[in-house]
């Protein structure tokens, strides 16, 4: 299992440049519009879902972003999904809720966990996420979290919630 520590080694070591910003817990959108500080940059939120057939889907997408699961269930042919329990959570991304993002997909050594990627996401210049732990929030570049995700085997769905489609696989 990846932990906060080991991640920032692997960004160090792939001269990826990154800011960490430490902060009491937080495990909503709300909770983080009222104690994250000023931190720049795009803020997420993470949808760890899965589907009756147990398949399972991580959404990264602007956090005021306003998304119809049935909508999206639809579009990625994902057929009735739902929220992830911490069961399943813990299993396929091994962190607890309120810590899911995209670095979690480390963990998931079979990719198991399809990820899509909001555009509005992937067109800003800085992405913030969650290192493993919701006590810490970490700002990059997005490009260079692209290049980071693809280059540990994780394939993006790039998904524009505007069409309700996927307009780019990376």
């Amino acid at each position: 299992m990846t932990s906060k520590s080991e991640l920032f080694e692997i960004l160090r070591v792939k001269s990826i440049e990154f800011q960490t910003h430490e902060h009491q817990p937080l495990f909503t959108v709300k909770d983080s519009e009222k104690l994250r500080g000023q931190i720049d940059g795009s803020h997420t939120k993470n949808l760890f879902l899965k589907n009756k057939k147990n398949c399972f889907f991580l959404f990264s997408c602007d956090e005021k972003a306003q998304v119809d699961l049935k909508k999206f269930s639809k579009s990625i042919e994902g057929k009735n999904l739902s929220f992830g329990k911490e069961e399943y959570l813990n299993k396929y991304l091994k962190v607890k809720p309120g810590a899911v993002s995209p670095f979690a997909l480390l963990n998931d050594t079979k990719n198991e966990v399809r990820f899509y990627l909001d555009e509005k996401l992937a067109k800003s210049e800085m992405i913030n996420f969650h290192p493993l732990i919701n006590t810490t929030t970490i700002s990059l570049k997005t490009s260079d979290f692209i290049d980071f995700m693809v280059e540990n085997n994780k394939k993006i769905n790039i998904f524009s919630l505007e069409s309700y489609s996927i307009i780019q696989e990376i």
